[in-house]
């Protein structure tokens, strides 16, 4: 069993280190490099909408068994503003920051399960997790 990583985000940097962490936890539970992209790349989207609304906030990273099913598991947690609308951020092609990213629902695309938990004021959670095959 993988122990769990995780990852304080702070800065741009705290990104790359996060998405860089999801990547080689993914590689050493035996994901391909196209699904270990897919996590690295949701991981990203994830922790920089951290950064960018709520400041600061953890990922943390650990390995999931479910029916003998073995997976990679993925909690980005803050406390800033929350979402006041989540059906709305989860709509294609919504924006608050008028950015290229692909947003919540292409992180969701990403992986095989996604949830979120917010509220207002008080923070957001989004787990996530991808399975091996």
């Amino acid at each position: 069993m993988v122990q769990s990583k995780a990852a304080v985000i702070r800065s741009d940097l705290d990104i790359v280190i996060a998405r860089t962490m999801a990547r080689d936890v993914a590689k050493t539970l035996g994901f391909g490099a196209i699904d270990q992209a897919r996590i690295a790349t949701a991981v990203s989207e994830l922790a920089r909408n951290i950064f960018l609304y709520a400041g600061t906030g953890n990922v943390t990273v650990r390995e999931v068994e479910k029916n003998n099913r073995k997976g990679i598991e993925i909690v980005c947690e803050d406390q800033g503003p929350g979402i006041a609308n989540i059906d709305l951020v989860m709509q294609d092609g919504y924006s608050t920051s008028r950015g290229m990213g692909m947003g919540l629902p292409g992180a969701k695309r990403l992986m095989d399960d996604f949830s979120i938990r917010s509220q207002e004021n008080v923070g957001t959670t989004i787990t996530c997790r991808k399975w091996r095959n």
